[in-house]
Order: C-alpha cells, then sequence, then structure tokens
C-alpha cells in the first residue's frame, strides 16, 4: 500500500487544484493521499468529490505554520474538525497575516525596481488561495526576473533577504494542543530539514511531545540521511511514530508524489487517535 501524507494544493502554495492533486496520486497509483494545504482547509470539498471518483483514500489535513523564537516549525494537523472554533481561529489570524506579509514584501520589491505588483501575485495564486513567498516567487518568474521557485527562495525570497519580512505564527507546543483539541493528530513536519534554514533543538520537540504530538516526518527529500536517522531515533526515545512524504507542491517544486511514504500500520495508528469525526475518506 502506498499511502503519502504531504501534498499542497493550489489553495495554498501548491499548483494544481485539490481535486487535480487527487487526480496526480491516482496516476502515481498511490491508494492513500493527505492533502495538507498551509492554515486552510478550502481543498478539503473538492479534493473528497475527486477521491471519492476515483477510488483514491483520502485523509484531511492541515499544515500550520508555527515558530519558536523567530525558528520556522510546520506541523500536520491530520483529521482534524475544521469547525472547531479555537484552531479555526489561529488558521485565520495566520492567513491575514500572510496576506499582511506578502503585501509588504512586495512593496519593498517595487520600491527597489523589482517590476512585480500585489496584482499579479493575487492574479497568480487565485481566488482563495493562502498567499504566501511562493506566489511571490511565480510573480518574479512570470516577470522574466527569475526562473524558478527555487531560484527566488536562493536569493530574493530566503530568510533574513532585504525583501524578508515575518508573519503571525504559533508557537509549535500551542498548535499541538490546539489540534489535538480539535480531535486531530499532530505531526512535525521535516524537522531537521537544516538545508532550508535553522531548525528547532530537540528539547523542542520534546515539549511538543508532552503537549501531546503523535509523530516525526522522518522521511523526506530534505533530510539528510543523517537528519533522517535522528529523526527516527528521538521518535523512538519520545514514543513516536515516523512517516514519509513527498511534500508534494505541482510543478512549484521538484518533490514527486510518492517518493516517501508512510507505513500502513502508522495510518491505522493516526485513524485510531482521531476524535474529531472526521474519517478517511474511502470510495
Amino acid at each position: 500500500m502506498l499511502i503519502d501524507l504531504h501534498t499542497h494544493s493550489s489553495a495554498s502554495d501548491g499548483t494544481e487544484l485539490a481535486a487535480d492533486v487527487v487526480r496526480s496520486a491516482a496516476q502515481a497509483r498511490l491508494d492513500v493521499v493527505a492533502l495538507t494545504d498551509h492554515d486552510t482547509y478550502a481543498g478539503w470539498p473538492a479534493a473528497v468529490d475527486a477521491a471519492l471518483e476515483l477510488g483514491v483514500g483520502l485523509v484531511r489535513g492541515v499544515e500550520i505554520s508555527c515558530t519558536h523564537h523567530g525558528v520556522s516549525v510546520h506541523l500536520l494537523g491530520y483529521l482534524v474538525d475544521p469547525e472547531h472554533p479555537e484552531l479555526l481561529a489561529e488558521l485565520d489570524l495566520a492567513r491575514d497575516s500572510r496576506e499582511t506579509r506578502v503585501e509588504r514584501m512586495v512593496a519593498a520589491m517595487v520600491a527597489d525596481g523589482i517590476p512585480i505588483t500585489l496584482e499579479q501575485v493575487r492574479a497568480l495564486a487565485g481566488d482563495g488561495a493562502t498567499l504566501g513567498r511562493p506566489h511571490i516567487a511565480d510573480a518574479l518568474v512570470d516577470s522574466g526576473i527569475i526562473g524558478t521557485r527555487d531560484e527566488a527562495f536562493e536569493d530574493l525570497l530566503r530568510n533574513g533577504s532585504r525583501y524578508y519580512a515575518s508573519h503571525y505564527a504559533p508557537d509549535p507546543v500551542r498548535a499541538v494542543q490546539l489540534v489535538r483539541a480539535a480531535g486531530g493528530v499532530p505531526v512535525m513536519a521535516h524537522p531537521f530539514a537544516n538545508g532550508r534554514g535553522w531548525t528547532v533543538g530537540d528539547e523542542v520537540i520534546e515539549a511538543m511531545a508532552r503537549a501531546g504530538l503523535a509523530g516525526l516526518e522522518a522521511r523526506h527529500r530534505d533530510h539528510t540521511p543523517r537528519e533522517q536517522a535522528h529523526a527516527v531515533d528521538l521518535a523512538a526515545q519520545l514514543g513516536l511514530f515516523t512517516t514519509g512524504s513527498s511534500d508534494y507542491h505541482g510543478t512549484g517544486k521538484q518533490n514527486v508524489l510518492g517518493e516517501n511514504t508512510t507505513d500502513p500500520e502508522v495510518l491505522a495508528e493516526i485513524e485510531d487517535q482521531a476524535r474529531s469525526g472526521t474519517e478517511v475518506v474511502r470510495a
């Protein structure tokens, strides 16, 4: 059984519609795929319809953007109650902050003579998308300033660049608590992907575990073999399970569906821990 528990649609920073992510999963011969857009559930309904049509299992999830003393942390929340008021309010706040962050970054670029516009960024993102740096990257590509999203993140959009701006994000321990309160199952995404930037120390993950963290996404293309091994070892020490995922973004990244997968026993554990009433969609 092939299970990929981390993908993104155009509801956040992927390039495919939610239904098309599920279609791509079917073409990749995945048995189960999770849709985990950043700070939004907007892609869920279309993904459910496609999953039922195509016979692909669907895990409904969300990726919550967190920060700990300025270090970015991403938390995957699986099978949460989408109507849980506290978690919903937190996601709304994060999306609003992302919007103003994009506005500030674009304004700084325009002031330096970089020929992009906020209207261009929004048009490329599409209606209802959670705005983020990848959409600014798309505008830079569209204007011929750089060649790819990856190139933009190596320079103009990287953490610490002159155009970088922060946005609101909850502490990861608080986010774990919110996911559990919403009946979901929290898993830390790519915890040791140091190639992306600074990562938190083991003591933060230990605090997240005490708050209810269920697992670590160990198998991820942004982990070196040593980082993956550390994730597996730490998970064993803390009594957590491990997952593997693609972090698929369509053509927005080189990540390929199913390039890392999760054991069926772990998916069963996620379903067993969920308390929200949100179930894995199966035809």
